[in-house]
């Protein structure tokens, strides 16, 4: 945080406490009061009742929403293409299941080996005194779950007397440290160290079992997360339940196991996220920096309050910890210290306590007080809480609204907000919602999320901004959000003018019952403006209508968000044409089949051996019947970047549509020259001649892609200024400025 940051919150919360000093006595006096109390009864009476009708809106509004979007599909998509989205969406599979239940150790050993390699990226320290039983246990989790990361296992026996010994040494691949003295907990994980070699160093107990993929998870959260200095895995206990989703430290230096004894597949357990501390049982850092903090502080010898402390240090480093819930380790927690806090090494808990709270006395002061709602104190960090509620759960390879959506979630979670994604079908959807997760998003899903209602009269009040995201969704959620949710700024995000896209499809296709469809979204989109404290949109275009259309409304600019890969093959080695777009957005499909009826065949008068590429998900039957004479339909590619990196030029046909078109920003992302019609460029600050080249009809079309495709020195001034309006318009860091004066 910067200072003059700082010092401005500081004065703020000065200003506060000093105002709230002053009202005060006057609201004792008022809580006081007969009048108070005897009203007491009514005031429950009618806050019942604005909730039941907030909650009767909603489900009216949604059930008719849902009507009206049936409506509108069957006119543009008729019955055929109805049903299949409906279906698509209806398919959604249930959240995994993961865990499974964990006997304790049977004693039984067989030689085994584990994979020793010789430039491990990870040191994986196990310290132990006896228990051989869960330490063979946990070394044989380790080789069933190698998986792809070179690691080493070093073992610290710190002196026990059972048979551990004896069968170390017949387990392959493990280094085996035997402290002359017993150096207790803290001793055997420095020495353990030590004699690391990794890149990385990770501390397991010996009570633990790993499960499939949990070392990959650690590692991965450390290349996601450039500011990571310290990552721990989620910990269950052996009956499935869950033990810790990252530790809560209180202002008192007492702590809390977040999660411990839930549902550990529960959302709010499930995403990444910055955590006070996590237990040490399973914990991973950079050896340098492990070596840097000058290892595991001794102070706390022999046991305890050392990872909590480690943790701190981490954050005083300018570095931050991470609970990454992909890492899952089973851990029979107790079975070297027991449980007893009154003797034993278990008594070191409450000793190390005081020592704790003093080393730490100043950080402790901004960690949250004891009593604060839990799932606040586990988010405690975030500068914002911010809610975003759209339809289902964005694909960003499949569109470009997904694309913008979740890259909106990364803008917010840089700025320090915690956010959370309410899709309207509550759907877990496989990869999607993970993705989400691995971004450090809460998404909420069936079945721990069965009653918006309930939802948000049990956590509305937490949030500073709520998204609601396209009409139809939006519609149905302002109540709920405006009654459970009174403090938050209500953003009505439009995506595009869904009744500036009807309306032209309406004219294009002269038809009475489209024109009469966009009228009556214009209607619920401008109510929505009014209702809604911001509305956001993609384009200047769209907000100059809006001026008119709504002159009332504050309408800010959020538009489409993508990295900028850069040009990264000339044009000498490219060849073909492309067009990117998903076909469940009616203007894709109706913009390829007119590209190949009307303009293709120009173009292979002039280029006869050009190959015309379709690229994007959901293909109808009339985009795949377009496949022939030069023409390849390849649908979804989980990869653009070999079509966009081998193609010569990007068309983008569009006759009808609103909004920002993803397909344009992306070419010019990859230095891509674009060839569109003044609808695809809409609101995009282009120039047509030096960052695209625009035509309108089938000729002028045809003519434009055959210019950008022969002339080198177009190409490469197109390539240029396109991959310039990225940077300025469309990048991280314009859209970093928008989402700040939004929530400003």
């Amino acid at each position: 945080m910067l200072r003059g940051e700082f010092d401005e919150r500081s004065r703020w919360a000065l200003a506060l406490n000093e105002e709230l000093g002053r009202i005060k006595p006057v609201y004792e006096q008022m809580l006081a009061s007969t009048s108070w109390r005897v009203t007491a009864p009514l005031r429950a009476a009618m806050a019942r009742l604005r909730g039941l009708r907030a909650a009767a809106r909603y489900h009216r509004l949604r059930v008719a929403g849902l009507l009206g979007r049936v409506r509108g599909s069957l006119a543009r998509r008729g019955l055929a293409g109805t049903l299949a989205r409906i279906g698509r969406e209806l398919r959604a599979a249930p959240p995994p299941r993961r865990l499974r239940t964990y006997a304790e150790p049977d004693g039984r050993f067989a030689p085994f080996a584990l994979p020793a390699a010789a430039e491990p990226t990870v040191s994986v320290v196990i310290p132990v005194y006896n228990k051989i039983a869960y330490t063979v246990a946990c070394l044989r989790s380790l080789a069933e779950h190698a998986g792809a990361v070179a690691f080493e296992t070093i073992v610290v026996d710190d002196g026990s007397g059972d048979d551990t010994p004896a069968k170390l040494a017949q387990v392959e691949g493990v280094r085996v440290i035997r402290n002359a003295a017993n150096l207790g907990f803290i001793g055997s994980c420095n020495a353990g160290a030590a004699a690391a070699r990794g890149e990385y160093v990770l501390f397991l107990n010996n009570d633990t079992v790993v499960t499939a993929g949990w070392l990959e998870a650690l590692l991965r959260c450390f290349e996601q997360e450039p500011e990571a200095g310290l990552v721990g895995a989620r910990l269950v206990y052996p009956d499935g339940r869950l033990q810790e989703a990252g530790g809560i430290v209180f202002d008192d230096a007492s702590g809390w196991n977040y999660g411990r004894f839930d549902d550990p597949d529960d959302p709010r357990y499930r995403f990444r996220r910055e955590a006070d501390y996590c237990s040490g049982a399973a914990i991973m850092l950079p050896r340098a920096l492990f070596e840097r903090l000058g290892r595991f502080d001794t102070r706390y010898a022999p046991a305890y309050y050392e990872d909590t402390d480690l943790a701190f240090a981490v954050r005083a480093a300018g570095l931050r910890v991470f609970y990454e819930p992909a890492s899952t380790v089973v851990h029979f927690e107790g079975i070297t210290s027991g449980t007893d806090t009154t003797s034993g090494i278990k008594r070191y808990q409450v000793v190390n306590h005081g020592k704790f709270r003093e080393k730490w006395r100043d950080a402790l002061a901004h960690q949250p007080a004891p009593g604060t709602p839990i799932g606040l104190a586990a988010t405690h960090r975030a500068q914002r809480r911010v809610l975003i509620v759209d339809a289902t759960t964005p694909a960003p390879d499949q569109d470009s609204g997904s694309l913008r959506m979740v890259n909106l979630m990364r803008v917010l979670r840089d700025i320090g907000c915690q956010v959370t994604f309410l899709p309207d079908n509550r759907a877990w959807v496989e990869r999607y919602s993970e993705a989400l997760q691995a971004l450090g998003v809460e998404v909420l899903y069936h079945p721990y999320v069965s009653d918006p209602v309930a939802w948000f009269r049990a956590r509305g009040a937490e949030f500073d901004a709520i998204v609601l995201s396209r009409h139809y969704v939006a519609s149905h959620y302002v109540g709920l959000a405006r009654l459970h949710a009174p403090r938050a700024r209500l953003i009505f995000d439009t995506v595009d003018l869904h009744y500036l896209r009807e309306r032209r499809a309406a004219e294009l296709a002269g038809r009475e019952d489209l024109a009469r469809q966009a009228a009556a979204t214009r209607t619920q989109e401008l109510r929505l403006m009014r209702e809604c404290d911001v509305t956001v949109v993609v384009s200047p275009a769209e907000r100059e209508l809006l001026a008119v259309d709504a002159p009332g409304a504050r309408v800010e600019i959020l538009s489409n968000v993508h990295e900028v890969y850069g040009c990264r093959r000339p044009w000498a080695e490219r060849h073909d044409l492309v067009f990117v777009g998903g076909f469940e957005h009616p203007p894709n499909a109706d913009a390829v089949i007119w590209f190949v009826g009307e303009v293709f065949a120009r173009i292979r008068a002039a280029l006869p051996d050009v190959r015309f590429h379709i690229v994007g998900s959901k293909l109808t039957p009339a985009v795949q019947a377009l496949a022939g004479d030069g023409v390849e339909v390849h649908g979804y590619l989980p990869d653009l970047a070999p079509m966009m990196d081998g193609c010569r030029v990007s068309v983008a046909p569009l006759r009808y549509g609103a909004g920002v078109k993803g397909k344009v920003n992306m070419a010019m992302s990859y230095g891509l020259p674009v060839v569109a019609t003044p609808v695809a460029v809409e609101g995009m600050h282009v120039r047509s001649g030096e960052d695209v080249l625009v035509a309108d009809d089938a000729a002028a079309f045809a003519d434009a892609v055959v210019q950008a495709y022969r002339d080198e020195t177009l190409w490469n001034l197109l390539s240029t200024n396109g991959l310039r309006n990225v940077r300025e318009h469309f990048s991280f860091e314009a859209a970093r400025r928008a989402v700040q004066r939004i929530l400003s």
